[in-house]
C-alpha cells in the first residue's frame, strides 16, 4: 500500500551530473531511512546513500564526494544529487524506504528503478 515514485533518471555525458527523487506515498506512520540502491548489468545490487531520519548519510566509498543524499521530510522526499559522474555509475537506481507503516509494523518498500546511463 505504499507507493515509491522515482524520476530523474537518464543518459549524461561523463563528468555531468543528475538529480534523482523519490516520492513515498501511502500508509506511512513514520520513515525511519530512505535511500538509493544501484545494480549495474551483472553485478549485485549495492547500497549507494542512504539517511536516517536523523539525517545522518552514509554513502558508498565509490561515490564519497560525488553525491550528496538529502530528504524533505515534509515530502517524504528523499533526492540524490550526483556530480561527476563516471562510466561506471551506469546502472538502475532503486529507491527504497525503510519506513514505520501505519499499522505500527516495521517494513521496507522498493522503487521499480530509473535507469542512469553514463556515456564518454
Amino acid at each position: 500500500q505504499v507507493q515509491l515514485v522515482e524520476s530523474g533518471g537518464g543518459l549524461v555525458q561523463a563528468g555531468e551530473s543528475l538529480k534523482l527523487s523519490c516520492v513515498a506515498s501511502g500508509s506511512i506512520f513514520s520513515i525511519i531511512r530512505m535511500g538509493w540502491y544501484r545494480q549495474a548489468p551483472g553485478k549485485e545490487r549495492e547500497l549507494v546513500a542512504h539517511i536516517t531520519s536523523g539525517n545522518s548519510p552514509t554513502y558508498a566509498d565509490s561515490v564519497k564526494g560525488r553525491f550528496t543524499i538529502s530528504r524533505d521530510n515534509t515530502k517524504n522526499t528523499v533526492y540524490l544529487q550526483m556530480n561527476s559522474l563516471k562510466l561506471e555509475d551506469t546502472a538502475v537506481y532503486y529507491c527504497y524506504v525503510d519506513f514505520m507503516a501505519g499499522n505500527l509494523k516495521r517494513v521496507d518498500s522498493w522503487g521499480k528503478g530509473t535507469l542512469v546511463t553514463v556515456s564518454s
